[in-house]
């Protein structure tokens, strides 16, 4: 009986040695598999077809696609196996170009390519879009009959899909007598390229109905569908049937189902899925790390972030995108710079995708200055990165800035498109330009071809009712072309309430409750309405509505970053923290000052039936105010105290850290919801407007 040497040296003596040696050691070391071929040459048997196409199939497989190459190139007289062999080992290792090129010299040396050469060619067909050559082989299969091959006519479904006919593809698909899963998968895949996502999950779901077992690479297309589609309902299904096939085992299928759920706002199915995998690579840690920032959960997005290193994973720039995008929700910008140092700078630079979360994050932190340079020093600036820079600048009140970019995108040839005019019309907001909003808004779809949406229709409404022009928002939101959204009337809301119009306030907050019977934001503004008109009762009914239904308050929130980590603070919530004693000696210090500059808490803001040193002791422990307190403490002196909150400030607050900035001599800079509050000297960069 023969014995093979071992895959670490290559002392083959005979013909047969060598046979046994590359059927055992195929896939060895590239070095191995060149002495190999030297031995073949040196033995003369280099016109050995079988020898020769064991050699071929093993450089392929090993990833030595070039020497492959030159090795067929040298056979004196290759067969069709030999040929097919190098199509095949081409295609496999991405060299579409020149197995097709390989297909079209059999032609021409009158070789009749048979089943197991088409199936790869129409493959590299498929990833060139190159019909005609697609058209020309269904011809040439039409005639030889091979068309009825089930291998075959799946190729001809991908290369019509593919090259955008579909309708062609379906044809085929449906006169196949039997297709297998490739098949099935082969046309699913095709209606997910034109966008026709619920026509895939329908075919996938016929497919279920004929006794098809999906495999991994079908069930991955289809989680991906109902993950674009953000449909729960049928992504649940198929989680249902990945668990009763054992398929949560495969990490490809287990990272989609973690992506579905994200996607659709669950996380909790995401870490449920993503606590049971066995094996968890790069692309499952930030798909984990992207869907918690996507969800507003950053805090959780940074401590799965830890869980990553403490396993050893490396990062990716999918993963730092993901921790980027969390920095920026909580404001914590030095963290976000050391996330961003893991990767090269010029992976920044060059990668308007990265670029654009870098500009984000600095944008987000309250640091224009970042922002901009991070964009001037980008060697791609495409029309996201541009939109991101307006936008980080409008929220940092730079209107002028904004408008000469917006100059800068026009004479550069970028065509501005929706999210342009949304950055452009906030800018205005910001800033009440009235007139430049009215003109940007109405030379939209006149000048720019561009249609507006309601994320436009609720800019302008905020615009004008912000600057009092109440009946017109009122107008506007009226003429809509399509129905207003939450957005729109919560823009219109808080205009009335900043220019104490109850009677046009109260039907916006009505509209918001019957639009998010959910959230607690609404029913807190319409009950804190009905409180400030006297109607106590109503207000009250309206709570005990909300404890019927479930729905809790959203508790203040602030955060600041200090030391490495991000410190919370909850309003009214003090008790926990080991530095209690000195923010409360602060806020008393504070407090004494600002009474002594003739400051009175706004009571009015908070609107509950109690006494007012009730109301002033609620005031006084505003999460933000903690925060700043918390950073007066600990940052030093000279350095921007940086506060991030998930709610808008109230106008006590407001007024009360311009004070503080003032007594401290402190910049602090505070991001609500609404926009970016730089206090310096005991004024504000919004102007008061916000």
């Amino acid at each position: 009986m023969l014995t093979s040497p071992s895959p670490r040296s290559l002392l083959c003596n005979s013909v047969d040695e060598l046979r046994a040696w590359l059927h055992c050691h195929g896939r060895g070391p590239a070095k191995l598999l060149k002495q190999a071929h030297a031995r073949l040459l040196r033995h003369g048997l280099d016109e050995d077809s079988f020898l020769l196409n064991l050699l071929l199939k093993s450089l392929f497989e090993s990833g030595c696609t070039a020497h492959a190459s030159l090795v067929f190139s040298l056979a004196p007289s290759p067969n069709l196996h030999l040929c097919n062999t190098a199509v095949r080992g081409l295609v496999n290792g991405a060299q579409w170009l020149q197995a097709v090129r390989l297909y079209r010299e059999m032609r021409t040396l009158g070789m009749s390519p048979n089943n197991f050469t088409f199936p790869f060619v129409l493959k590299a067909c498929a990833r060139l879009s190159d019909l005609e050559l697609g058209k020309n082989i269904h011809a040439n299969l039409f005639k030889s009959g091979l068309d009825r091959d089930v291998h075959v006519s799946t190729s001809l479904v991908g290369v019509y899909a593919k090259c955008g006919r579909l309708t062609t593809a379906r044809a085929l698909f449906e006169e196949m007598p039997a297709p297998n899963v490739v098949s099935w998968t082969a046309i699913i895949s095709g209606y997910m390229e034109e966008g026709r996502l619920e026509e895939a999950l329908a075919l996938f779901e016929r497919m279920l109905r004929l006794g098809l077992e999906p495999d991994s690479f079908t069930l991955v297309r289809v989680i991906n569908a109902c993950a674009q589609l953000g449909n729960s309902l049928a992504g649940s299904e198929i989680h249902r049937l990945v668990e009763e096939k054992g398929a949560l085992c495969n990490v490809f299928v287990a990272t989609a189902l973690v992506d579905l759920h994200a996607k659709c706002g669950d996380m909790e199915r995401a870490r449920e899925v993503f606590d049971r995998m066995p094996h968890r690579d790069v692309v499952t840690w930030s798909t984990m790390v992207g869907g918690y920032a996507a969800n507003g959960l950053p805090r959780e997005a940074l401590a799965v972030f830890e869980l990553m290193e403490k396993e050893k994973v490396e990062p990716d720039e999918f993963t730092v995108l993901g921790l980027l995008s969390a920095c920026a929700k909580i404001g914590a910008l030095e963290l976000g710079r050391s996330y961003s140092a893991r990767l090269d700078r010029r992976a920044f630079l060059c990668n308007p995708i990265l670029g654009t979360a870098l500009i984000d994050l600095h944008a987000k932190c309250g640091s224009a200055g970042g922002a901009w340079a991070v964009f001037a020093a980008m060697e791609i600036k495409d029309v996201v990165c541009v939109n991101a820079t307006i936008s980080g600048l409008a929220m940092n009140g730079h209107t002028k800035l904004c408008f000469a970019l917006f100059a800068a995108m026009e004479r550069s040839g970028l065509r501005p498109n929706h999210n342009t005019f949304v950055g452009l019309l906030c800018a205005c907001t910001h800033s009440g330009l009235v007139q430049e909003g009215r003109r940007l808004f109405e030379g939209m779809t006149r000048v720019y071809g561009v249609a507006p949406k309601v994320e436009h229709f609720g800019c302008m409404v905020d615009l004008l009712g912000r600057t009092g022009l109440l009946e017109e928002a009122l107008g506007l939101v009226r003429s809509m072309p399509v129905a207003p959204n939450a957005v729109v009337w919560g823009a219109l809301l808080s205009g009335c309430r900043l220019h104490r119009n109850a009677a046009m306030a109260e039907q916006a907050a009505e509209r918001l409750v019957e639009l998010e019977p959910g959230n607690s934001g609404n029913y807190v503004q319409l009950s804190n309405l009905y409180a400030s008109r006297g109607r106590w009762a109503e207000s009250a009914a309206l709570r005990r509505r909300m404890q019927r239904k479930g729905i809790e308050k959203l508790p203040g929130c602030s955060w600041i970053e200090f030391g490495g980590a991000v410190h919370e603070f909850k309003a009214g919530e003090l008790s926990q923290h080991p530095l209690r004693e000195e923010i409360g000696g602060k806020l008393e210090e504070l407090g004494r000052e600002m009474r002594r500059r003739g400051y009175v808490a706004s009571t009015e803001v908070v609107l509950f039936d109690v006494e007012e040193e009730e109301k002033e002791a609620t005031l006084g422990h505003h999460s933000e105010k903690l925060a700043v307190a918390f950073g007066l403490v600990v940052v030093p002196v000279g350095e921007v105290v940086r506060v991030v909150k998930n709610l808008r400030v109230c106008a006590d607050c407001h007024e009360a850290i311009k004070l503080v900035s003032e007594i401290s001599g402190r910049e602090i800079v505070v991001r609500d919801t609404n926009r970016f509050h730089c206090f310096n000297r005991g004024s504000c960069s919004c102007g008061d407007f916000w």
